[in-house]
């Protein structure tokens, strides 16, 4: 017979073999007494009792026939009567309606095993590969669903590292030593020293492979020095990104890596930034370059580059004219550099940002900023580069708030009363004052009034508004990027 059984040991000498159907058959290993070959069959109460004995597992089994029943319709679709109930021969029917048939019992693989399978369709096996998968799928779901929010959350760049072979690393010098026409990182060849700045060294160099020169930045070995880098390196990096073709003036990236001990970060090679170019032009004895044409087209551009730097979330933090460099003299196109300052307003913003003589009123009195802190420094360096003096000197911060009263105007008593360091330049009366050094005394300092005209001496009224404009004290009257590009005064034709 092909009907599948169970074995149970728990029987003794007598045991019992069950079909799948509920069906039982007595068989025995003793002896029977029988005559002319007849097979004696047992005493039906013997067989109640076993019966009995057997009704546990026939109950368990017949609940796995039924799960296994409702398993197969629901995952087929057509139920096969075949497969489920092991359908028997007549012989088999009629034999089991008369007698119980002997036979030895058959090894026992697994004394845990309740059944011994062979073909009888979907196993308990394939349920457990099944729930096996399913686990496994699961996970691979909330992997793929980690790596999904960890992309969205992060970006990741390598960074190269060169070293020498069999040395550790360390250099002798801290300084990198700037040799001429020395190579670096097998591709750059320093041609020119152009400069240093607080963390950094700025040569002129030949690529190698391009045959292009580059501006190579060193920054100095210094963890604090490294990290603001490797911020610069992220946001151009993410400015980069999304302006393929190079039209929002801002500088570009071509490559960054780690050698002899230093940062070093590639970019394009541009001229002198605004502060040097207007000093040489001031010493030579030329004729002016900055004419209120030429201011014009750098105050253009400048905004161009803070729409692009604003849309995208990020307050430049520190523009100066040190941080505008010329591309084209001949063109008078610009470029702004430095975003190691930078930040996203989504970023825990530091209370201490911008070069003080370019620095916003909100900043100083420590009030909540946004972009509009890059507006109120671009309206200072138009002003210095129409005068060629500095507009808010870098002396303390009192003799520059005394200069703003005097200049721009009274700061509003709300900006006053909500700054957290208000209490370090007003009295409670909110009158300014400042500690005298010598005689180690508090004075008051009384504003000069001088309209920002006179402190121009500027016949331009166009030019002198649109300065107004964007020296607003209070951030809520200044112009957003977008709205300063607007003014009639950038549309004016200079001849």
């Amino acid at each position: 017979m092909d009907d599948q059984t169970e074995v149970l040991d728990e029987c003794g000498a007598d045991a019992f073999l069950f079909t799948r159907d509920g069906d039982a058959m007595l068989k025995s290993e003793q002896p029977i007494d029988s005559k002319g070959g007849d097979i004696e069959l047992l005493d039906m109460s013997t067989v109640e009792k076993e019966l009995q004995m057997l009704s546990p597992y026939l109950a368990e089994a017949d609940a796995l026939e039924k799960a296994e029943l409702e398993h197969d319709f629901s995952g087929n679709g057509e139920l096969d009567i075949n497969v489920v109930t092991n359908e028997k021969t007549a012989d088999d029917k009629e034999l089991l309606k008369n007698s119980y048939s002997i036979h030895s019992l058959p090894e026992i693989g697994d004394p845990l095993d309740v059944y011994e399978m062979e073909d009888f369709g979907r196993t308990d096996t394939s349920v457990q590969n099944s729930t096996a998968n399913k686990i496994a799928e699961d996970a691979r779901t909330d992997i793929d669903l980690a790596l999904s929010r960890f992309h969205e959350e992060y970006e990741v760049f390598e960074l190269r590292i060169f070293h020498r072979k069999n040395r550790t690393g360390f250099e002798e010098n801290k300084e990198f030593p700037i040799v001429m026409n020395s190579v670096v990182g097998g591709r750059y060849r320093i041609t020119e020293y152009l400069g240093s700045a607080a963390f950094s060294k700025v040569v002129r160099a030949q690529d190698l492979w391009t045959g292009m020169d580059v501006c190579l930045k060193i920054i100095k070995n210094d963890k604090d020095f490294f990290d603001q880098s490797l911020d610069e390196i992220k946001l151009l990096k993410f400015v980069n990104k999304y302006d393929p073709d190079d039209e929002h003036h801002i500088l570009r990236l071509y490559d960054f890596f780690y050698y002899q001990e230093h940062l070093f970060i590639v970019t394009e090679l541009l001229r002198a930034n605004l502060y040097e170019f207007q000093k040489y032009n001031q010493e030579s004895g030329d004729e002016v370059y900055f004419s209120l044409r030429r201011i014009q087209a750098i105050a253009r551009q400048c905004l161009e580059a803070l729409v692009y730097l604003h849309h995208l979330n990020i307050v430049h933090c520190d523009l100066k004219p040190e941080n505008i460099l010329m591309k084209s003299y001949s063109r008078c196109e610009i470029k702004v550099i430095d975003l190691g300052s930078s930040c996203f307003l989504t970023d825990n913003l530091s209370l201490y940002v911008q070069s003080r003589s370019y620095r916003a009123p909100e900043v100083i009195l420590g009030l909540p900023y946004d972009q509009k802190i890059d507006i109120w420094s671009l309206g200072c360096i138009l002003a210095e580069l129409y005068t060629g003096e500095v507009l808010f000197p870098n002396e303390s911060v009192q003799i520059i708030l005394a200069r703003m009263i005097g200049t721009i105007g009274p700061i509003d008593m709300e900006m006053l009363a909500l700054g957290q360091d208000t209490q370090k330049y007003f009295t409670e009366d909110y009158d300014l004052f400042h500690k005298n050094e010598e005689t180690d005394q508090l004075e008051y300092l009384i504003p000069e009034k001088i309209s920002l005209r006179r402190r121009l001496q500027c016949p331009d009224t166009k030019f002198v508004k649109f300065l107004s404009y964007l020296l607003q004290i209070n951030p809520r009257k200044r112009p957003t990027a977008s709205e300063a590009l607007q003014h009639p005064w950038l549309s004016y034709a200079y001849q």
